[in-house]
């Protein structure tokens, strides 16, 4: 059985922005705020206090049925079969060539699996997760439509996530999932980090998220913080070294070349769809190409994604993310390099400035070192 709707590309929060004077932005087929006030004094509610933001780049889909879990633990990547209720963990869907069709949260709960993908990717998630659901007794829906989300992160999400519902953040493991109640509004909460720092995450029912939204808001506010928007977010998420579906990774890439090997990919379970060729680049060591951290000096415009990078006016590698700092003069970001050019350290050229290999490569680094702000 399975249940589709249709493509819903609007945030169910704009009508709050706009009344708050929010800038709006399309990111991915997706209308976010791109800001709410200065860039500059977001920051500092993200580092330093606390920030709230509009999380509703998600496409959610539950699975029902006794067989959900063995069904989705044959057709992503990481194990779902041995997830504990009230836990996620992060998944990929591949094609049979290793590419990236889809970037899955999948939380277990006692009476289903909850699933986050990305809009971009809202029908192509569900048709390949309801594509082999022959013999099984599994139930697909899509509840984008119909659920919500929002976040909260900074030094001081923690005091205001325990007031709000009596949780201690800290004393739960990320991606933990439970049903709370903030004041009198139910929600799916979940212990999330977008960019490194203390967080959670509320779903609720799309008509209950404007409430939500200005509960929390108020507690935001309270303990020095304020709303941000995608470019903020974007920078916080770059400076911890988290890269976003579909911008650093998507079809066009295999897991271990965006990094994803040790966070979305279990080696000791059973066959899923691709897992040939991540075996196969196991084995052999190494990708020709593969995601880095990059820091820009340049003169005039910054780059933007897409960018060519070069060595020796060889082309190398091309950027996918920047962002830029409070600093002038300076940006962040990511890009795909080749493997020869791609230690840290190593100096890149593009048209109009530099750019210089983070000494990272692949999920959870500590934040980037960058120029004081």
């Amino acid at each position: 059985m399975l249940v589709s709707h249709a493509f819903a590309m609007e945030t169910p929060l704009i009508t709050e922005h706009r009344v708050a004077g929010a800038q709006l932005g399309d990111f991915s087929g997706c209308v976010l705020p791109e800001s709410f006030s200065d860039f500059q004094a977001e920051y500092r509610a993200g580092r330093r206090s606390v920030a709230l933001f509009d999380t509703n780049w998600h496409a959610i889909l539950t699975l029902a049925g006794p067989d959900r879990v063995r069904y989705l633990n044959a057709m992503v990547t990481n194990n779902i079969q041995g997830l504990a209720d009230g836990r996620g963990v992060f998944a990929l869907l591949l094609n049979p060539q290793g590419h990236i069709l889809v970037e899955l949260e999948v939380y277990r709960q006692p009476d289903k699996l909850l699933t986050l993908s990305h809009a971009s990717v809202r029908e192509r998630t569900f048709s390949t997760l309801d594509k082999y659901i022959i013999m099984d007794n599994v139930v697909l829906e899509d509840v984008t439509e119909h659920v919500g989300s929002i976040a909260i992160e900074g030094p001081r999400a923690a005091s205001i996530i325990q007031q709000a519902i009596g949780i201690a953040v800290e004393d739960l493991p990320e991606m933990a999932i439970q049903e709370v109640k903030v004041e009198r509004i139910p929600c799916q909460f979940l212990r999330r980090s977008h960019f490194g720092q203390p967080g959670a995450e509320f779903l609720t029912r799309r008509d209950r998220l404007p409430s939500l939204w200005k509960k929390l808001l108020a507690g935001v506010r309270a303990h020095g913080g304020q709303p941000i928007g995608m470019r903020t977010l974007n920078t916080l998420r770059l400076e911890a070294g988290v890269p976003w579906f579909p911008e650093d990774f998507n079809d066009s890439v295999i897991p271990h070349e965006a990094g994803l090997e040790n966070t979305h990919i279990n080696f000791s379970k059973g066959c899923y769809t691709g897992q040939e060729i991540v075996e196969r680049v196991r084995s052999r060591g190494h990708v020709n190409r593969r995601l880095v951290r990059l820091q820009f000096k340049f003169t005039g415009a910054q780059p933007a994604p897409g960018t060519k990078l070069r060595a020796a006016s060889a082309e190398v590698g091309q950027v996918t993310s920047v962002a830029a700092l409070p600093a002038g003069g300076f940006a962040i970001g990511m890009g795909y390099v080749r493997r020869e050019h791609n230690a840290p350290g190593s100096v890149l050229e593009f048209d109009g400035g530099s750019a210089t290999v983070g000494a990272w490569q692949g999920v959870g680094a500590p934040p980037i070192q960058t120029p004081a702000h």
